[in-house]
């Protein structure tokens, strides 16, 4: 999620749902050792509960950030161990550590005894030829002996050469399988399921046999799936909002962000979804798209348009 999940896209996810844990854009060890690093940690405090997800293959590096993660407040840490991308690769983390699952550890023990917050890895089934079930059995048992209790799988391997992140994301085969089997193996691990899942029927027949599910760019694309997560997963009894009551919450946030100087395309590119399959949609979108340099009345202009394609519902918008 890359360019995707920023401060300002998990606000709005944070105001679907109450329950769900959000993941920052990973952030490599090296632009918070060398770059702005309040800017790349600070979020809001309603983000919660938040991890911050790493990247990064040096163990006192990735200490010094695990201590800079609890300092800020995030609630876990994640180290990526799954992102395909050449940039990644030439800098020898994310998916490519699959291959050296003792420097995993090593990694995950610095960064546990640094800082008193859950360390969380995310990682592929496999890369390249490196792909069997018993390598895989092979890393998740050397790097939980680090005291990690939590993997996150993205059910497909890896081709480190030949595909594009995005076809990494959508050729190699989907083993369901060899995860729902990592659980059975590990019982006593917390075992996360991701990958081709798009909506919360499918989400909840994973549950039958993993612990829990991460969504990524299906909540990215359709964003209120997110509304109903708390009712359906985590059994809240809370009404479900609605999109316009987000849109209204969201008004809010945006006049505050731009009275520090924050752009409105900063938090409207992450919204063009929220009515998808609803009527209205595609106008809402070409409203947004089209004015990327508007103002706070971008917002109340596009809940207008939305409003007048659906009879019945009253919005009172700014």
């Amino acid at each position: 999620m890359m360019a995707r999940s920023d401060r300002h896209c998990r606000y709005f996810w944070r105001l679907l749902s109450k329950k769900a844990l959000l993941y920052t854009e990973m952030v490599t060890s090296g632009a918070l050792l060398h770059g702005d690093r309040a800017r790349l940690l600070d979020y809001s405090e309603q983000e919660h509960p938040l991890a911050l997800q790493l990247g990064g293959s040096d163990a006192g590096e990735l200490a010094k950030c695990a201590r800079w993660a609890r300092d800020w407040g995030y609630d876990e840490v994640n180290l990526n161990c799954g992102c395909p991308s050449s940039r990644v690769q030439s800098g020898r983390f994310g998916a490519c550590l699959m291959a050296q699952p003792a420097l995993v550890k090593e990694c995950v023990v610095a960064m546990r005894e640094a800082a008193a917050l859950p360390v969380t890895i995310k990682h592929r089934i496999g890369i390249d030829h490196w792909d069997s079930y018993s390598l895989l059995l092979d890393f998740v048992g050397t790097v939980a002996e680090s005291g990690a209790t939590t993997f996150i799988i993205h059910a497909r391997k890896a081709w480190l050469r030949g595909l594009s992140p995005r076809e990494n994301r959508e050729i190699p085969a989907l083993r369901y399988d060899w995860v729902y089997q990592l659980k059975r193996d590990f019982p006593q691990l917390e075992i996360v399921i991701n990958g081709g899942i798009g909506t919360l029927a499918e989400a909840e027949r994973h549950l039958a046999h993993v612990d829990g599910v991460m969504l990524g760019r299906a909540i990215y694309r359709n964003p209120y799936l997110l509304a109903k997560v708390d009712q359906r997963l985590f059994n809240e009894p809370r009404d479900v909002a609605t999109r316009e009551s987000i849109l209204l919450e969201l008004l809010t946030y945006s006049q505050q962000q731009l009275e520090v100087g924050v752009r409105m395309h900063h938090i409207t590119r992450h919204i063009p979804g929220l009515f998808r399959h609803e009527p209205g949609a595609r106008k809402f979108r070409r409203h947004l798209g089209e004015r990327s340099g508007a103002g706070i009345e971008l917002l109340s202009t596009a809940l207008h348009l939305v409003r007048d394609e659906i009879p019945g519902r009253e919005v009172n918008a700014p």
